[in-house]
């Protein structure tokens, strides 16, 4: 029987489909909300009528401190400074109704810390700045009950706005159940690239999922966990392995932990993955030993960015300080160490000192609350001989107690050299620099001046090819060629003659033993014309000069000189000379002068030393 068959035999009518015509398939259409149709043309009385009404309607009291900050309002066009909300009690009635100003504002810092945020109040918080783009900075540290819905909203915030850039939630607690979503976030590149999460509670699983996280993200720059109680093992491993696969990253600050030095090793295998990436790292306070500073030594050569170090509030002793001399010495990128604390005396001092005069880059150090007396004074002193980039040098204001009195003035005219010899440095970096900028400035007025007559050179040969035939073209362009070889030929002698002038005087007043040598020139883009021309810096490892000689500001090696083509466009060249530096004495000299200024000084012959009735320490 057929299938539409019923069962008395009958049959369904036929069923028909139609559809209207193209123009009417679409009857109407509903555009997505505008979260900014309430900022068109508003006045700061508008936003104050608004807010109070909305609290008249929530039944809570409007808060001063937001009333005051919006009737301060200037420009309502623009992302304003900061809405500060610190300390006041948010409850959930007076976050919704501080949705009447998000809706028409938008700044660039909204300050929530300390304001009792619940699981209900953050969430209709977190979601506003989310849907009106509301800050670029996000405080909501010391909020210790927002909770896992109220986790889960800020990390939907931090998946979806595209204005976020740092958000601080220190001291708000990330637990286990709340700790997946915040992981999820991090795993996409969003816009966010500042992270506190400073006593979160951390340790355990929720690090591992926020590593594991972390590896994939490619926006984050600063990440800070210190006094997460974090362990020398499973925490230190999950560190380590975020390093080696995340090369964004450019501050770990991981101070007040329990890294130990079994956690320093996992976290330098990290280290010596990140030839280009981390550039400060903060190990404050982590109870490191000397024991560990051999790890750290070893992976200091391979790392090609790291800037900052910073081993305070560490046991890492004389014995450490040895051995993280060579590490420091063949890195080729630290300009700041940070020693506070830690247990150094003058013979940790004297390898300190070994690796200043070894170091031409060094611009900071910090040797507070140590041990040092006479003798490590001494050896930083004489360092200076030698050193030209440290430009400030932290010590203890007030000299150490010896037992010999006549040493305490000795150590307040160390300190005052010290001092001197910081400044010293900072003038000779600024006339370096003004020296710099006035070669960027010739380099350009010479540019100038080249584009001109390039340009009445490029006219005349357009004319002259004009009136010339096919042949008589092909010519001309070998005669183009030519002028062009003998103009560079010409202004070669020139820049020849100024080298060789530049190095009699320097031989006059050094004499060196070494002859300059003239590389060809390098043509280089018209774009990277302005740049500093970089200066060779002594290597470490290199001879550097007797310590008893009075440093002066190495001449610059190298010129850069604007040639012109006609008919060829514009060419910068670069004429770079090369010397081989003079022979110098090694630094063994610290010892040998340390040994000998100490035996002096015994005699008490720097009682008649005139101490500074107040150490100028040089600051930055």
């Amino acid at each position: 029987s057929s299938p539409h068959a019923c069962g008395d035999g009958s049959k369904h009518g036929s069923k028909r489909v139609t559809f209207p015509s193209d123009e009417d398939i679409v009857s109407g259409a509903v555009e997505p909300k505008d979260p900014w149709r309430h900022a068109q043309n508003v006045t700061v009385e508008e936003i104050l009528n608004a807010y109070r009404q909305a609290c008249q309607k929530l039944n809570c009291k409007p808060i001063p401190k937001v009333l005051k900050q919006v009737q301060d309002l200037k420009d309502l066009t623009q992302r304003n400074e900061c809405l500060e909300l610190k300390g006041e009690k948010l409850d959930y009635r007076s976050c919704e109704s501080l949705e009447e100003i998000f809706k028409r504002v938008q700044f660039k810092v909204v300050d929530l810390e300390q304001t009792n945020l619940d699981e209900d109040g953050a969430s209709a918080l977190f979601d506003m700045i989310e849907y009106y783009e509301s800050t670029t900075h996000l405080n909501i540290s010391s909020n210790r009950h927002i909770g896992t819905r109220g986790w889960q909203a800020a990390a939907h915030m931090m998946r979806k706005t595209s204005s976020l850039q740092y958000l601080d939630a220190r001291n708000s607690p990330l637990l286990d159940h709340s700790a997946p979503f915040v992981a999820r976030a991090l795993r996409i590149s969003g816009s966010l690239t500042v992270l506190h999460l400073e006593n979160t509670n951390l340790s355990g699983r929720p690090l591992m999922l926020l590593a594991t996280a972390l590896k994939m993200n490619m926006n984050l720059r600063e990440l800070y966990l210190a006094e997460n109680k974090l362990n020398g093992l499973q925490d230190s491993a999950q560190l380590g392995n975020l390093l080696k696969f995340n090369y964004n990253i450019q501050n770990l600050d991981l101070r007040h932990n329990h890294i130990l030095d079994s956690g320093l090793a996992y976290i330098c295998e990290g280290l010596k993955e990140q030839r280009k990436g981390l550039v400060t790292l903060v190990l404050w306070n982590n109870q490191l030993t000397h024991n560990g500073m051999g790890y750290l030594a070893a992976a200091l050569p391979y790392t090609q960015s790291l800037e900052t170090l910073n081993l305070g509030h560490n046991a890492v002793g004389n014995e450490g300080v040895h051995k993280l001399k060579d590490g420091l010495i063949a890195n080729r990128s630290i300009l700041r160490l940070g020693l506070v604390s830690t247990k150094l005396s003058c013979e940790g001092a004297v390898a300190i000192a070994e690796f200043i005069a070894e170091s031409p880059r060094l611009l900071r150090l910090d040797m507070r609350e140590n041990e040092i007396k006479t003798g490590g004074l001494m050896a930083l002193s004489l360092a200076f001989k030698v050193n030209t980039s440290l430009l400030r040098l932290d010590l203890d204001r007030e000299p150490k107690k010896e037992t010999v009195s006549c040493f305490i003035e000795t150590q307040r005219a160390l300190l005052a050299d010290i001092q001197n010899g910081c400044k010293r440095n900072f003038i000779l970096a600024k006339e370096k620099e003004e020296t710099e900028q006035k070669m960027r400035q010739s380099v350009s007025i010479a540019e100038i001046a080249m584009e001109d007559q390039t340009q009445e050179d490029e006219d005349a040969s357009a004319e002259r090819s004009e009136e010339e035939n096919s042949a008589g073209q092909g010519d001309a362009t070998d005669e183009g060629s030519a002028s062009e070889s003998q103009e560079v030929n010409e202004q070669k002698p020139t820049l020849q003659d100024d080298s060789d002038s530049d190095t009699e005087d320097e031989e006059a007043a050094e004499e060196p033993k070494a002859t300059a040598n003239t590389t060809s020139p390098i043509e280089i883009p018209a774009i990277n014309a302005c740049k500093a021309v970089p200066s060779m810096s002594p290597l470490p490892g290199s001879p550097v000069t007797d310590a008893s000689a009075v440093p002066r500001p190495p001449p610059s090696p190298s010129r850069c000189f604007s040639v012109s083509s006609p008919g060829r466009g514009h060419k910068i060249f670069m004429v770079t000379r090369v010397e081989s530096p003079p022979e110098q004495q090694q630094t063994t000299v610290l010892a040998k002068g340390v040994s000998e200024w100490a035996a002096e000084s015994q005699t008490c012959t720097q009682t008649n030393i005139k101490a500074p009735s107040q150490l100028f320490f040089f600051l930055v």
